[in-house]
């Protein structure tokens, strides 16, 4: 079974995304914060990573290149959840995610990403 990290700070979005993706026959484990990731990510082996980009205290963009810049961890897709729609400046990112959806996202966009990184 396909493994998901799901990182928001936000509990509710975290139940919905479970669910959500709980529904489609993966396996979902959840943070509510960026500290230690790493060390979750190690713990945790997923096989995708939801990423928010506001995560109280912590910038995911920033965790999002610390990720890609461990060589370990780099080949892990990562799609950045934001209700910032200002997205010009994630590719100029060392390390940029491998995809972007928006809040309130759209059930069937989450599905789509997940199932096209998951399923190359």
């Amino acid at each position: 079974m396909r493994k998901i990290l799901a990182v928001d700070d936000d509990n509710d979005i975290l139940d919905v995304i479970r669910i959500i993706l709980e529904d489609e026959g993966y396996e979902v484990a959840t943070l509510t914060n960026g500290k230690n990731i790493i060390d979750s990510i190690t713990s945790i082996r997923p096989d995708l990573i939801l990423l928010d980009v506001m995560l109280s205290g912590m910038d995911g963009r920033e965790i999002c290149k610390t990720i890609k810049e461990n060589s370990k961890f780099s080949p892990i897709p990562i799609i950045m959840i934001s209700a910032s729609h200002n997205l010009q400046n994630f590719n100029l990112l060392p390390g940029p995610p491998n995809g972007f959806i928006p809040k309130p996202f759209d059930i069937d966009k989450l599905v789509n990403m997940v199932n096209g990184h998951l399923t190359a």
